[in-house]
Formats: C-alpha cells, structure tokens, sequence
C-alpha cells in the first residue's frame, strides 16, 4: 500500500468525520460510489486531483488541507 495514498486517505477520513458526514453521503455529493469512498479512506487507489477538489468542496475545506505534510508519508 503507498504511504502517500494512505496518509492522504486517513486525512480525507479525518475531515469527513469532523464534518460530520457519512461515506454514502460523501460519495452521494461527490457522485462516486460509497465503496471508492473507503478504498480512498483505506489508501488503496492513488486519486485524482479533480476528485481531491470535489471532496475538499463537500468537506468545506481547502484541498491543500487534505494533503499529508512531506513527514507523514514519506520513506525513512
């Protein structure tokens, strides 16, 4: 699993909860299915930054908040 996508997915999960917002009523507004929402969450797929943008809108923040600083990802 890539550290990048990983610490990026439990940022977008971190926000989400904050926001109090579900992963189906994310998905729902984002027009992606419930299922990517978790595999975003997880880190199992690399998105694109059209889909950053969409989730950062619902999630009523900045993209650049969702992105994990360089410490928390990268390699030793």
């Amino acid at each position: 699993m890539d550290k990048l996508a990983k610490a990026l997915g439990e940022r977008i999960r971190a926000q989400r909860k904050a926001c109090r917002i579900s992963q189906d009523a994310l998905a729902l507004a984002c027009n992606i299915d419930r299922s990517y929402v978790g595999r975003i969450e997880r880190g199992e797929v690399n998105i694109t930054v059209e889909k950053l943008y969409r989730i950062a809108e619902e999630l009523e923040c900045d993209p650049s908040c969702l992105l994990p600083r360089v410490s928390d990802w990268q390699l030793g």
